[in-house]
């Protein structure tokens, strides 16, 4: 592969993409800004759809990790699904991914403006020109951080996110010693069942919103050309990732319901950290928490950045995007113009999303919306490995039940969620999350027109393809 084709290698380890799954989850920042939406379709029983969609999301980083150890992408379920399933499902995986994080800048960059200026004065947090401004400054920090190169991307990831989580267990701990005297409700094992769900409809509503908690573990697998030992590293370091905001939001969100009312929780405004913060230690603990939120905002913005500069950097590289998109800086090995083209596109729907209404709806719509992308390709996802690897389900019990049957329950659960939500969505919802997915078949079929050699490649076995050279190059 020519320089100017190549990212860096070689320059992370296991422990590194972990962080970085982590960071891609946004431990805080998705608790802060999501819970309010989860609460509303899910009541007391928030804590349950994050259960019932942790458990299918494990299965589908176990897919993550078998398809890595396949073939190195940096385009990741883009290269993967287009190889085991159809090119074109491929390339609407890579454009769901690349529409999902578009839209997240918007809902991202948000509560980075707003939840910065509340760190001073929580007047300002409702002023939308500054928080505008704040919004757009920090994510053209993380913008250029990205650009710079990936060592400089995992050591700011290290300070933030490390200091996110450790501020995160420390209130858990302080919050669960203390709920027995502050508690608002007593804790009830419906919390995790399903009897507090509207029908399936309104299972499905909120696991859609559960499955954008946990969406950005899989950056980890965007970074696979970047990581030492990739074929195993990047799939492990998603796999604790989950692990990690599994256990987060599950505790997290059975604390919410302990200290804070259904009330409070609706007029909370995108700022629901802040308002458990003061329940657990009144007076400094709001600010606190709210510190959290701002590191882990700006953390995931920097994550979801790599993320869609990384799929279109494969996807260029393979001529299904401007092939302009395929080159990396000479020298920092970056996706230059990915990164400069996406910064601009997202700042501008940031600023335009700001000015047409509340920042709790537009929240609450690019969530749902982002759910609906995330449901189809982490489902196509779990059904390639399941085809891939086919040859391999039945020579061993664990085989069987971390390449067959654990993914294949997550993307038959993911999928049918797409199905299921869709009727239950606002037009809206509908309309952004569908809509943007279906626009993709326009640049699709350009590129399939001028004859990319992505589209002409047959569908083959997992064992074929390790036994090639990957697309992204041998890097493990």
């Amino acid at each position: 592969m020519s320089e100017e084709r190549a990212l860096r290698a070689n320059v992370l380890g296991a422990a590194d993409t972990a962080m970085m799954a982590v960071a891609g989850s946004a431990p805080a920042y998705s608790i802060g800004a999501s819970t309010a939406a989860l609460v509303a379709v899910a009541g007391l029983g928030s804590p349950a759809a994050l259960l019932w969609c942790g458990i299918p999301m494990l299965g589908i980083a176990w897919a993550f990790s078998h398809l890595g150890r396949t073939e190195v992408n940096a385009g990741a379920s883009y290269a993967w699904v287009g190889r085991a399933l159809h090119p074109a499902l491929g390339y609407l995986s890579g454009w769901a991914l690349i529409v999902s994080a578009t839209l997240f800048m918007v809902a991202g960059a948000i509560p980075a403006g707003s939840l910065t200026l509340s760190l001073f004065d929580p007047g300002l947090a409702s002023n939308t020109a500054l928080v505008t401004v704040v919004g757009a400054v920090w994510f053209g920090i993380m913008a250029l951080v990205v650009y710079l190169g990936v060592t400089v991307t995992a050591r700011a990831q290290w300070i933030m996110s490390g200091i996110e989580v450790a501020i995160l267990v420390i209130f858990l701990v302080v919050g669960l010693v203390r709920a027995p005297g502050i508690a608002v409700e007593h804790f009830s094992w419906s919390w995790l069942g399903f009897s507090h769900f509207d029908g399936m409809g309104g299972f499905a509503g909120a696991a859609l919103v559960a499955a954008f908690y946990y969406w950005g573990w899989d950056v980890s697998a965007n970074l696979n050309e970047e990581t030492r030992s990739a074929r195993r590293a990047a799939g492990l370091g998603g796999i604790v990732g989950v692990v990690i905001v599994f256990g987060l939001f599950l505790c997290f969100t059975v604390l919410v319901n302990l200290l804070l009312s259904a009330d409070t929780i609706g007029n909370s405004s995108g700022n629901l950290l802040d308002l458990l913060g003061q329940a657990i230690w009144p007076g400094p603990g709001g600010k606190i928490l709210s510190i959290a939120v701002v590191l882990s905002t700006i953390a995931t913005l920097e994550t979801t950045l790599i993320q869609v500069t990384r799929t279109m950097f494969a996807m260029g590289r393979d001529g299904t995007l401007p092939r302009a998109f395929g080159r990396t800086h000479l020298r920092r090995r970056t996706p230059a113009l990915a990164t400069i083209v996406v910064a601009i596109v997202s700042v501008i729907l940031f600023v335009a999303a700001n000015f047409l209404g509340s920042v709790g709806q537009i929240l609450a719509d690019a969530i749902s919306a982002i759910g609906l992308q995330i449901a189809f390709y982490y489902g196509l996802a779990g059904v390639a490995v399941v085809v891939s690897h086919r040859a391999e389900l039945f020579k061993s019990v664990r085989n069987f039940v971390l390449i067959g049957l654990w993914p294949g329950l997550g993307a038959a659960f993911l999928l049918w969620m797409f199905v299921e939500a869709i009727g239950s969505n606002s037009a809206v919802v509908n309309g952004i999350g569908l809509g943007l997915l279906a626009v993709g078949i326009v640049p699709m079929a350009i590129a399939w027109r001028k004859g990319s050699a992505y589209f002409g490649r047959a569908t083959v076995p997992a064992d074929t393809v390790a036994a090639a050279v990957p697309t992204g190059g041998e890097l493990g």
